[in-house]
């Protein structure tokens, strides 16, 4: 029999509405609080699912390993960018039923919006003095390393989720959507669409996460969407905007981007990008978005304004509400969908693995994660690009 106990932990967030990922997103609105739930349980019976073999990080298992063994319940704390964003709710969610299964003591904590290193920088602190044996996070910034670097001394096992920290070294392992690969089936898409359409010109605003922050989440999406499109050759992790403003597309049309503006991840900074963009150039009829939040608030600028006619808008997430709604409405044409989920899930499973003295999961090939997968969700489909209808992805996504 599994006995629950739960004690509240405070996550600071602000509520909305819309809020999507990736990775990558903040509220609507500020300065609200919202308790996050930390569940603990006694011992189920379950096996660990294996792992497949890698490089072993034998300082820090040996600190857990005779805990582990004992039946000693294993303390992990999530760590996530934000709880008002439905992408990382969904997350804690399914990190919450792992924990139940795996017999782990989890507290969950948050930033008050996407890019709050500074809070997650004190819950990695707090993990530390509580005596936790792991920490599983999406980091906000590249700010929060020397407190991971921290965190892996003392002898906690760190592992990433959604965005691969720089260097990738500072953590144990990288739960992670390809989010390049996500960008360049968005753009791949846009490329085939503009064709259909006789390579028409292509007036293209790019609504990314940060201007004042690199990310890998944001280089990622941006530059693969700007790859799969044929404008760049490949990403520079050293930030957005470097691109050449003009020239061809894949297909042979013209283009011109004409604007970078950050969103934040949420519907308000989509709107407020977006108007930026057309005080610029009021043609625009190509909308790359960092996610779908920002893709909501950049439509309705547009069709408040009569501009969203034959007006391409595509993005990245895939969740249940809005996303795929989105599509399936036509609001979006397409969009790649991620799985947090199976970030977190495995995530917590490799925790308890590498507590128990098993070695870590090995990333995938070509990589420095563990690539958990992404699909092109859009009922529009462009030949020679790999995708799947909205009623097949409404079957696994999630929110």
């Amino acid at each position: 029999m599994t006995r629950k106990l739960r004690f509240g932990v405070v996550a600071f967030a602000a509520s909305a509405l819309f809020l999507a990922a990736c990775g990558s997103d903040a509220a609507t609105t500020a300065d609200t609080t919202v308790a996050a739930e930390a569940v603990e349980t006694t011992p189920a019976e379950t096996t660990p699912a294996e792992t497949t073999p890698a490089e072993t990080t034998p300082a820090a298992a040996e600190t857990t390993v005779a805990a582990a063994a004992s039946g000693e319940q294993v303390g992990v704390s999530l760590i996530l960018k934000t709880l008002s964003n439905p992408f990382f709710v969904s997350m804690q969610k399914d990190a919450e039923a792992k924990a139940k299964e795996l017999n782990v003591k989890l507290t969950t904590s948050a930033g008050k919006e996407d890019g709050d290193s500074a809070t997650q920088i004190a819950a990695i602190e707090a993990a530390i003095a509580n005596g936790d044996k792991g920490i599983l996070i999406t980091p906000s910034t590249d700010d929060v390393v020397p407190a991971l670097d921290k965190a892996r001394a003392a002898g906690l096992l760190v592992i990433a989720l959604d965005t691969p920290p720089n260097p990738a070294s500072s953590v144990d392992i990288t739960f992670a959507t390809n989010n390049y690969e996500a960008g360049q089936l968005i753009g791949q898409w846009t490329n085939g669409q503009l064709a259909a359409a006789g390579n028409k010109k292509a007036v293209i605003a790019m609504l990314d996460l940060f201007t004042d922050n690199v990310v890998s989440v944001d280089t990622g999406r941006d530059q693969g969407f700007l790859n799969g499109m044929g404008i760049v050759a490949a990403e520079d992790k050293s930030g957005n905007g470097k691109e050449p403003a003009t020239g061809k597309y894949a297909a042979g049309g013209d283009y011109e981007i004409v604007c970078h503006e950050p969103t934040n991840g949420n519907v308000d900074g989509g709107k407020s990008a977006i108007e930026a963009c057309l005080a610029k150039n009021p043609d625009i009829n190509v909308i790359y978005t960092i996610n779908e939040p920002a893709a909501q608030g950049a439509y309705d600028v547009m069709k408040a304004g009569g501009n969203d006619k034959d007006l391409l808008i595509v993005s990245v997430d895939g969740g249940c509400k809005p996303g795929l709604e989105l599509v399936a409405s036509g609001v979006i044409g397409a969009t790649a969908q991620q799985y947090p989920g199976q970030m977190a899930a495995k995530g917590m499973q490799a925790i308890v693995d590498l507590a128990s003295g098993k070695p870590k999961p090995a990333v995938t090939p070509g990589l420095d994660f563990f690539n958990t997968g992404v699909s092109l969700v859009t009922d529009k489909a462009v030949s020679g690009v790999k995708s799947i209808s909205v009623a097949d992805g409404q079957k696994i996504c999630w929110g």
